[in-house]
């Protein structure tokens, strides 16, 4: 039996990450509700230091940020813009001139101008990191593909949470992050483990 291969890896695909003379960070929901709010994920902290790191080389190679945000109902419930949950972690606060897009959808694109502040960079390769992986990162990259971006998703700056499986039992957060990673590597993505892949 021969060994399985991505679609990308299929189609000659680079797998290298771009250089950050081209790429666009973009990071996803990077806030107070996954670190100590009702969906405080179990990874969150290293998750957090690896997107500071990443944050820490774009800013230092001049390359475009993008911090995406999720807007919950205001009023104490989660991601309350207004309250704590909603607040980007202290690792990753933004700094003057970096872009904030708040979304309400899985998709950062959906009901957003993130794609009209992704095209005024004029880069098209995103590196994605963030929170949770099989939800708004898994989302977000995949849309971003279909409108003609490539993708870099960093592992170990993404996490998730357990989810029940449907047959009575529990699928493990790493698994389900694993699994979510797996996914979009096969068309919608290159994964990097962290950021020694810019290190080569």
């Amino acid at each position: 039996m021969s060994t399985p291969k991505t679609l990308l890896e299929m189609a000659g695909a680079n797998t290298s990450p771009p250089t950050w003379d081209d790429a666009i960070l973009v990071l996803i929901d990077c806030q107070q509700e996954y670190v100590d709010g009702a969906l405080a994920l179990p990874a969150v902290a290293p998750a957090l230091k690896e997107c500071a790191k990443l944050l820490d080389m774009a800013r230092a190679a001049g390359a475009p940020v993008v911090h995406v945000v999720h807007h919950g109902p205001a009023g104490g419930g989660m991601f309350d813009p207004e309250g704590p949950s909603g607040e980007e972690a202290a690792e990753v606060t933004p700094v003057s001139g970096e872009t904030i897009v708040a979304k309400a959808l899985p998709n950062a694109f959906a009901g957003t101008d993130l794609h009209a502040v992704l095209e005024a960079t004029g880069r098209t390769s995103l590196v994605l990191a963030g929170f949770m992986t099989h939800m708004c990162i898994s989302s977000t990259a995949r849309v971003a593909m279909d409108l003609g971006y490539s993708n870099t998703v960093v592992d170990t700056a993404c996490a998730t949470r357990d989810l029940p499986d449907g047959q009575g039992g529990v699928l493990a957060a790493e698994d389900l992050h694993r699994a979510a990673l797996v996914a979009l590597s096969d068309r919608f993505a290159l994964i990097v483990k962290n950021v020694s892949a810019w290190d080569a």
